[in-house]
């Protein structure tokens, strides 16, 4: 928990504590129904937690923004922005179902309520969001051609409206096609951590 409060350091007692109880709830939900890799669970905070709020170094979304997180798998990236962004709406998806369960549950165990849940594809996903946010779901431009029905027009934030994903290693084939627009920032500029050398914020305005 310590390390989400060393580099977010504007947390109110509330997000703090809203923080700090993501531990117990997935290690206790991780237990019945496998999100994390069993191996991976101690590293909560790093690995899952703060790398989610990496997207945060690329924009600081709006009040009243909302955002479409795909694949959200046990509620990342959604679940540690939804606590950031408190007052932004964001609605995580995902295909397998007892994954939602788990996200919604620990949502819920925290008193979350700028959030929603949906258990369905991205392809049948068809709600207009500001931002579509995901965590290595899939190559860039099959996440891109999924989910640019889902950007609204109006713009509201200092960036405009597109896909913001978490990416790992060597990128510059996936970005291709997205050149002369696409905007990369390397997570290791923000995070000391060793385990984001290789970690990458990619925004594609849509």
């Amino acid at each position: 928990m310590l390390i989400i409060q060393k580099y977010f350091t504007e947390l109110s007692e509330k997000q703090t504590s809203q923080f700090a109880a993501l531990d117990e709830l997935y290690k206790d939900w991780n237990a019945k129904i496998n999100v994390i890799s069993r191996k991976d669970i101690e590293n909560l905070y790093p690995h899952h937690v703060l790398h989610s709020l990496g997207i945060a170094k690329m924009l600081r979304f709006k009040a009243g923004s909302s955002v479409l997180d795909i694949g959200t798998g046990g509620g990342f990236p959604g679940i540690p922005l939804a606590i950031l962004f408190p007052d932004v709406e964001f609605l995580l998806i995902d295909s397998i179902g007892k994954k939602i369960k788990v996200a919604q549950a620990v949502a819920e165990g925290i008193g979350l309520e700028n959030i929603r849940f949906r258990h369905c594809r991205g392809e049948e996903e068809k709600g207009k969001f500001d931002f579509v946010v995901s965590r290595a779901v899939m190559p860039l431009a099959d996440l891109v051609k999924i989910v640019s029905k889902n950007i609204a027009k109006e713009q509201k934030n200092a960036l405009p409206n597109g896909l913001i994903c978490l990416k790992g290693g060597e990128l510059q084939h996936e970005i291709l096609p997205f050149k002369n627009k696409a905007v990369t920032i390397d997570l290791k500029s923000h995070f000391k951590e060793e385990f984001f050398i290789t970690k990458k914020v990619v925004y594609v305005p849509l």
